[in-house]
This record gives C-alpha cells, sequence and structure tokens, in this order.
C-alpha cells in the first residue's frame, strides 16, 4: 500500500466533516501515548507524523525503562520516584517488549565513598515499591563471573535491577492501541500549518506522496513534536512569545561485538564523571552509550561522529580486559533529545523531567516540553486529563493497569506464577506458540514472541503448515509477517522493518537487506 494510499484510507476515517476533538502533532513516545489515552477516554483523535512512527528520538534511547540512579546525584528524587513507579507498570503492560534487568556497578573509590553509593542503591530500593524486581547487592568481582570481563583492578561492585525496552516497538504499540480505540494515525504525514478557527483550530496535512494538502478541523491541538516542538509552536501555531525552551542534546550509541558471557548490563563511570552503559543487545552484540552532546541543527539529519566513538571506546576501555576500538563497531545511532532548559551549565545535569503547557488562546492547545520514556504514561494521562479540561471534560484515566497491545500473556498461560513474574508468562507463551506449530523453529519462535506478544497468534491466525508462512524473504523473515507489518504496524520502508520494527538489519548481510527492500517494491 503506497503512502497516499494509507493517508486517504485513514482520512476517510475522520468523518465527512473532516474533523476531530484533538489532533496530535508527533508520532514519538509521548505523541502515540497521549493519543491512546485520549481516545480511550472517548475523544476523536488524530495523530500526524511526519517520517515513521518513532522514526527520531524515540528509536534512539539506550533502551532502559528506569528510574534514573545518576538522577539521585542532582536531587531530582521527586523524578527518580516517578520513574520508579512506571518502571513496574511498564514492565507488566508489556513483558514480550520489557523485562528486568541487573546492573552492576563497579565501585571506583576515586569518585565516591562506598557507603554512599549503598545509600544511594537503598533509596532507589525505596523510593517506590517493589513487587518483583530483587533489591541490590554488593559483589566481590575478583570472585563473580560479574568480574570476569573487568580489568582485575576493579575488585568490588554493585548490582541493582531495572529494565530494558524495545523502543521503537514500544512506540509502535501505543499506536496500535490508539488505532484500535478509534484514533486515526496518519504517518509520513507533515503539519504544514495550524491557525485559529473559531473556538478550534484548521490545520494542514500534507502526505507524502499526494497531491493536495487536506484540511482538519480540530477543538484542540497537542504539540509533541519532540526537538521540533518549538518550531510547532512559533511557526505551526502562531506562538511567538513562550517562556519555556527546549535544549537540544545528543545522545549516540555503538553496537559491538558481544562483549560479555553473562545476561548482566554495566554502568560505568568516566573520569569526567558521566556514566556509559555496556548491555548486552541482540544475542550477539553490545549496546554502548550514551553521550550528551549539544546539539544545533536539523535534528533529523543528526549522525554520531568520530569524537563520540573515540569517547565511548575510551570510557568502556577504562574499565573491560578487552579493549573497544572503533573499528569493532558494527552499527551506531543517534538521537536529539529534547530537554526541558533548566539553565544548567552541563548537558548531563540537564533535568530529563517534563512540563506541560496548557492555554486557551487563541484557541486550546498543550505543547509537551521534555520527558523520558519511563514517564511516557503518567505524561500521557496527565496531559489528557488536561486536554479534557481544556474540551469542558476531564474524564475518567485508565491506562494504569491496562496491557499494550500483546501484552496480556495470561490468556495464553494457565499457571500461577504469572502473577508474581511477568516474565514467566513470556516462557508459557513460547511453550504454547510451539505446542500449537511444533514445526516452527525454536529460535523464530521466540523472536515472534518477543516482538509480538500474544499478537503473535493473530498474525499466525490461519497458518497450520510451513507453507503458510509464504516465501522466506530473507533469513528468519517470511511474507505472512511482512504483510502483517504493512498491515497492522504502519511499516513502509526496509528501514521501517528491518531498524524499528525489528532490529533484523544488524544480523543481515547488504543483499539480504536489500531483498526485504525489494519485496516491499514489489508490492507497490
Amino acid at each position: 500500500m503506497s503512502d497516499t494510499n494509507s493517508f486517504h484510507r485513514a482520512n476517510s476515517l475522520l468523518g465527512s466533516d473532516q474533523s476531530c476533538d484533538v489532533l496530535v502533532v508527533g508520532g514519538g513516545i509521548n505523541g502515540t501515548g497521549i493519543a491512546r489515552d485520549l481516545a480511550g477516554r472517548g475523544w476523536r483523535v488524530v495523530l500526524c507524523e511526519q517520517d515513521d512512527l518513532g522514526a527520531h528520538t524515540s528509536s534512539a534511547s539506550s533502551k532502559l525503562i528506569h528510574g534514573g540512579l545518576r538522577y539521585l546525584e542532582y536531587r531530582e528524587f521527586g523524578l527518580v520516584r516517578k520513574a520508579l513507579l512506571e518502571r513496574e507498570r511498564l514492565l507488566r503492560s508489556a513483558p514480550h517488549i520489557m523485562w528486568p534487568m541487573r546492573f552492576v556497578l563497579p565501585h571506583d573509590a576515586h569518585m565516591r565513598p562506598a557507603w554512599m553509593i549503598r545509600l544511594g542503591l537503598w533509596l532507589y530500593d525505596h523510593l517506590a515499591p517493589r513487587r518483583f524486581l530483587p533489591g541490590c547487592e554488593t559483589v566481590d568481582l575478583n570472585h563473580s563471573p560479574l568480574g570476569a570481563p573487568l580489568q582485575p583492578q576493579w575488585q568490588r561492585g554493585f548490582v541493582y535491577s531495572d529494565g530494558w525496552v524495545d523502543d521503537a516497538r514500544l512506540v509502535v504499540l501505543c499506536a496500535m492501541d490508539a488505532s484500535e480505540l478509534g484514533a486515526s494515525i496518519l504517518t509520513r504525514t507533515r503539519c504544514t500549518a495550524i491557525t485559529p478557527d473559531g473556538d478550534g483550530w484548521c490545520a494542514t496535512l500534507q502526505a507524502q506522496g499526494a497531491r493536495e494538502p487536506t484540511t482538519l478541523r480540530a477543538r484542540a491541538v497537542v504539540n509533541a513534536a519532540g526537538p521540533w516542538v518549538e518550531r510547532v509552536l512559533r511557526d505551526g501555531m502562531g506562538v511567538r512569545s513562550n517562556p519555556t525552551h527546549l535544549r537540544l542534546v545528543k545522545g549516540s550509541h555503538i553496537v559491538v561485538p558481544r562483549c560479555t558471557a553473562h545476561d548482566h548490563a554495566y554502568i560505568l563511570q568516566g573520569e569526567d564523571g558521566r556514566i556509559v552503559f555496556v548491555i548486552p543487545y541482540e544475542q550477539d552484540f553490545t549496546l554502548i552509550g550514551t553521550t550528551d552532546v549539544a546539539f544545533q541543527g536539523d535534528p533529523s539529519a543528526v549522525r554520531i561522529d568520530d569524537d563520540e566513538v573515540a569517547y565511548l571506546c575510551q570510557t568502556v576501555n577504562r574499565y573491560l580486559k578487552q579493549a573497544v576500538t572503533p573499528q569493532d563497531v558494527r552499527w551506531s545511532y543517534a538521537g536529539v533529545r529534547p530537554l526541558l532548559d533548566d539553565a544548567q551549565s552541563s548537558a548531563s545535569a540537564v533535568t530529563r523531567d517534563y512540563r506541560l503547557q496548557v492555554s486557551n488562546e487563541p484557541a486550546p492547545w498543550l505543547t509537551v516540553w521534555g520527558g523520558k520514556i519511563t514517564t511516557f504514561r503518567v505524561l500521557a494521562e496527565q496531559a489528557a486529563t488536561q486536554v479534557g479540561e481544556l474540551l469542558g471534560s476531564r474524564r475518567l484515566p485508565w491506562t494504569a493497569h491496562a496491557w499494550l497491545p500483546g501484552g496480556n500473556l495470561l490468556e495464553h498461560v494457565n499457571t500461577e506464577e504469572v502473577l508474581i513474574h511477568p516474565q514467566a508468562a513470556f516462557a508459557g507463551l513460547q511453550a504454547h506458540l510451539l505446542r500449537q506449530l511444533p514445526w516452527l523453529d525454536d529460535a523464530l519462535a521466540s523472536r515472534w514472541c518477543r516482538a509480538y506478544g500474544g499478537r503473535v497468534f493473530r498474525m499466525l491466525a490461519h497458518v497450520s503448515h510451513p507453507d503458510a508462512l509464504g516465501r522466506e524473504v530473507s533469513p528468519g523473515l517470511h511474507e505472512i509477517e511482512l504483510s502483517y507489518l504493512r498491515r497492522h504496524e504502519w511499516a513502509r520502508t526496509a528501514e521501517d522493518i528491518l531498524w524499528r520494527r525489528s532490529k533484523l538489519g544488524l544480523h543481515y548481510s547488504p543483499s539480504e537487506r536489500q531483498a526485504v527492500a525489494d519485496w516491499l517494491t514489489a508490492q507497490g
């Protein structure tokens, strides 16, 4: 399906009057989260995104659901508590794309005394309830497998819990939920102008490939454009004077061959005081990041530079036995984080909290400033409530205990253990799939369960034998999955599929990646 046809199909859902209650501008995690919450409260919602869902900042994170241990140092106790409360909610809402991870913090006595680290970790464990994540503990790195990848001078460490997330898939799941609740999701559709129209707004939407723009009337506008939020507010909505501003910070990551033989991650502190994560990634790789570099320019054209690669290698080489070099880098990515400017001199010290700005002038609007992926749900909940108040009807929140699409693994698992730990449900889901399709390859079953959770049974609803999967376009990627991604997840290009809906691009050769692009081209 072409982007133009997709736009017209979604556009027809808006109704003959081409109107909605709320137009959400921006298809990152905040925009899709807000659209989902609003749609679940019964509002008529349209979301437009100029590119693919999560194509920029929201797919360029460190892939962590975390409270932000280092934010305690800046006394951001409220932000840390808010994030810790959300951490377990999110891990329960979609255990196929989010799961617990243990982090190893080697102790550097020159940086901080051990008692200070223990106090910080005790606070981290107790600022919010933990139902299934284990608490912190000390570890003798000389006599533990966790110390094996480290240089011998790192003798003592601490271990604590946080979570991992497939960030790009989280964005897609929010958009899917919003769509199934009645929202219209318009990808590759730029909002070129938003002008006041009586007590609402008149928006001009231009789809890629469409000859003419479409006009949409909205009672309220949510500006969740991430790094572009000031541009939308100023150039799109005509709000020229505003006291709140963004600070754009580039964060870059590198992916190298696997550095460790265990499933724990490391949090390493550089000599400059910044921290860098070393995270097991995609079975065969290690993810290393991130940097904090002030950014000016076009956020869609952001790239990692050689100095950042060298910095990340230098930081981890202070700890690892086997040095990481720029030549080891198999893939890299960079994103621009739109942080709330709080006048801090250091990019690392800038708050990761958010601010919601609302106004009825010249018509109802809400702008999202800042934020982080862990707090997207509570941000969306607060935003939806405030938008409702602008529209004269508060309506009740509902997402705190809701599953994301595919996250309700309980319906496929018959065991009491899942009530204690969500990952037990995932193991049960995979076993259930293999009982239904015993000829299915174990690795493929595992990947599908991780990507789609309970929705894997929708994708395979009419599959009873291997031929029904269709042609294997590239290793482990069949036509049935490609068609599902196009129909249900707004995937249009090979990049959408290989680097956001999955990370198969990391495992494929150039010719195998090209085969996916060729298949999509052949579909029209």
